[in-house]
């Protein structure tokens, strides 16, 4: 039965304003909370962007939930020991209930430290790399690795994880899908793409967890929740790698021009038609997906929350 979640923005929100969601979706009925991480966010009209390991040792003490990251990039803006460290701490605080979702990341984030940015294939050969070398330390033995792409010298976790750290692997394409099946716990994607739920499953992830994301905009005004779409979160239906390649906030401002905003009203799910909500959600379950995250974009946050936990969720339960 697919597990439903709520996706907590570390763009769009503050950190007080991301633990009082992370309250609310536990009390809409919500099983699971997801966050993202990231140093920029998409543009600056979305204006923020916290520490995930900060938040999520916050979240431990303030909620109950269960908690992935949506997703971390372990290959170069942290060293995958360091990133195996925070996750090591994170599932402890959790009691056990943090997994890791890794990715191959973007430049607006990874770019940071003056790094040349590569190719796609050689981003997934460091991801493939890094989650060996973070695996290794997930044991708590003392770790030496020497690696095309890291080195690690007698490194121990001390505060290791009290048995199994899921590490989740995201992909967009069939490559970086069958990668997730040969390496990961389970699969990331952001669509509910049924063929690429495959190219995992046959890539070796049969039986393995397939986990997606949606964001949403729940408002009696469609018209204006398509106007707060538009405003901050274009970036979602930019085509292609761009979302891979471009290294600031300015550049993705620059590119969502060619967002329009009927292309924002076509395919995000805006407005309080209730069937429509729960029809975007189910699009995942019937892809095979087992956990989904739902996003609110805006301020509306307690209109969402109050809508969901009395007619959606209800609904996708039924």
């Amino acid at each position: 039965m697919t597990e439903y979640g709520y996706f907590l923005s570390c763009e769009e929100f503050t950190p007080a304003e991301l633990i009082d969601q992370a309250r609310r979706a536990q009390q809409a009925g919500f099983t699971r909370l997801a966050i993202s991480d990231h140093f920029h966010p998409w543009n600056d009209a979305q204006g923020n962007s916290a520490f995930v390991w900060s938040m999520i040792g916050a979240l431990s003490q303030a909620v109950g939930l269960p908690v992935t990251t949506l997703v971390t990039c372990p290959t170069v803006r942290l060293h995958p020991a360091v990133t195996a460290q925070a996750a090591a701490t994170s599932s402890v605080l959790l009691g056990g209930r943090f997994t890791l979702g890794v990715g191959t990341g973007e430049a607006l984030n990874e770019h940071i430290h003056g790094d040349r940015w590569p190719s796609f294939e050689e981003r997934a050969d460091m991801l493939e790399e890094a989650v060996e070398v973070m695996r290794k330390l997930f044991s708590g033995d003392q770790v030496s690795h020497r690696g095309r792409h890291y080195t690690v010298d007698n490194a121990r976790l001390y505060t290791a994880p009290d048995g199994p750290l899921p590490v989740l692997v995201s992909g967009f394409g069939p490559k970086a899908a069958r990668l997730a099946g040969r390496i990961g716990d389970g699969f990331v994607t952001m669509t509910p793409d049924a063929d690429l739920v495959g190219a995992f499953r046959e890539g070796g992830g049969e039986g393995k967890k397939v986990v997606g994301g949606v964001k949403v905009c729940w408002s009696s005004n469609r018209d204006k929740a398509v106007d707060v779409v538009h405003r901050l979160w274009p970036t979602e239906l930019l085509p292609g790698e761009l979302a891979q390649v471009l290294p600031t906030p300015a550049h993705f401002e620059q590119a969502s021009l060619l967002v329009t905003r009927d292309m924002v009203a076509d395919t995000v799910t805006c407005g309080d038609d209730v069937e429509k909500h729960v029809e975007t959600i189910r699009a995942y379950t019937r892809a095979g997906f087992d956990e989904v995250y739902v996003g609110q974009i805006g301020p509306d946050q307690e209109v969402f929350f109050d809508a969901y936990r009395e007619l959606v969720l209800p609904a996708l339960h039924r």
